[in-house]
């Protein structure tokens, strides 16, 4: 996610798992792929491995390093098709959610990754119709529980 009033190229990576809808932000101080691909097996190396199977990212040139996934943390990475949003639909569904939290003008400067950290839980704390009424958390955990 892109924020207009930033400095640079900082940037919000916003990652889904496509069961249950569970959120993880990534704050980013560059549009570097490389970077950002370290944040990404950091955040995930702790989960089993039925976790982090495999990651679909847009065509954004950030995404570029994705070998890196499979080096790090054994994901495969996948990319939608060029001007193909529906591809990603749950993606583009939680960017709305996120954006009524942070808006397009949301200065990054004054965003911590902890802040991040702190929305992701709330978003995965609420109930969705999609999940039958339980959490992304409660549907994530038990996914977890059932080993993927």
């Amino acid at each position: 996610m892109i924020f207009e009033r930033v400095l640079g190229h900082a940037n919000v990576t916003s990652l889904f798992e496509r069961k249950s809808r569970y959120t993880v932000m990534i704050k980013n101080q560059s549009r570097h792929s490389r970077p950002i691909m370290d944040k990404i097996i950091e955040a995930f190396s702790a989960l089993p491995s039925c976790a982090r199977q495999s990651f679909t990212f847009d065509r954004g040139t950030e995404f570029a390093g994705f070998r890196a996934l499979e080096d790090g943390i054994g994901a495969r990475s996948w990319f939608c098709d060029p001007s193909s949003p529906w591809q990603k639909g749950i993606v583009e569904n939680a960017n709305k959610r996120i954006r009524r939290f942070m808006p397009g003008d949301t200065d990054l400067a004054d965003v911590s990754q902890q802040k991040l950290v702190q929305l992701a839980n709330h978003l995965n704390s609420l109930p969705r119709k999609c999940l039958g009424y339980k959490t992304p958390a409660e549907v994530f955990m038990a996914h977890l529980r059932e080993g993927g």
